[in-house]
């Protein structure tokens, strides 16, 4: 594994240099005991502001809780950083001789700049029908990239709630079903404390808590 994981970094270090300061490198260490510092290389680590020792992504949580044999590599899809920068990413998922996943590779390119070029032509190329039939970006809003777990957490339980359409105050036992169940899914009850904080969000029981888990 030492070994996996020195030529992991190699490759990291050989990716960034070649496309420049925009390509962010990041490797988790999924066989770490301490998942909330799984970051253990990452190569121009101010595209998202994150560093060695910083805490999963949602990409690792969805890794660590769902059945490795069904999840595959994600190419070319967009994330965001905190300050509103666009990412061009794709994570790839290294597995040990056992089959388990061991190591996520991430790249993580900023196309900022690129959109905004991008923008800037559109309107000089793009013709009259398209501009009647094609809404302004036509891309899926993307992840928001978080720097500790405590941050994930509260992201992912945001996008719980806006999930399912209504502030918890008015939400019925369905409702607080749904939102456990979009966390469950998301691993986020792989974070420390997390069953603490969506239990007294959500007003139920921890009890109360994991028999919603129990009903996806």
């Amino acid at each position: 594994m030492e070994q996996q994981l020195d030529f992991l970094k190699q490759l990291a270090h050989g990716l960034a240099v070649q496309f420049g300061s925009s390509c962010e490198v990041v490797i988790h260490d999924l066989t770490r005991e301490d998942l909330d510092k799984s970051i253990v290389y990452i190569e121009n680590g101010q595209v998202s502001n994150r560093q060695t020792g910083d805490g999963p992504s949602g990409i690792v949580l969805e890794t660590l809780s769902a059945d490795p044999s069904r999840i595959k590599d994600r190419l070319s899809y967009l994330t965001r950083t905190e300050d509103g920068r666009i990412l061009k990413s794709s994570t790839l998922y290294i597995r040990d001789e056992n089959g388990r996943i061991a190591y996520i590779f991430s790249l993580n390119y900023d196309i900022t700049s690129l959109l905004a070029v991008e923008s800037a032509l559109r309107p000089l190329i793009q013709t009259g029908q398209e501009s009647e039939t094609s809404d302004e970006s036509g891309r899926k809003d993307p992840q928001t990239i978080t720097h500790n777990v405590t941050e994930l957490l509260d992201q992912l339980i945001e996008q719980a709630i806006a999930a399912v359409g209504k502030p918890v105050a008015l939400m019925n036992k369905d409702d607080k079903v749904a939102v456990v169940q979009y966390l469950n899914n998301a691993g986020a009850f792989l974070i420390t404390k997390s069953g603490d904080k969506v239990s007294s969000l959500l007003g139920i029981s921890k009890f109360t808590l994991y028999s919603y888990m129990d009903k996806g």
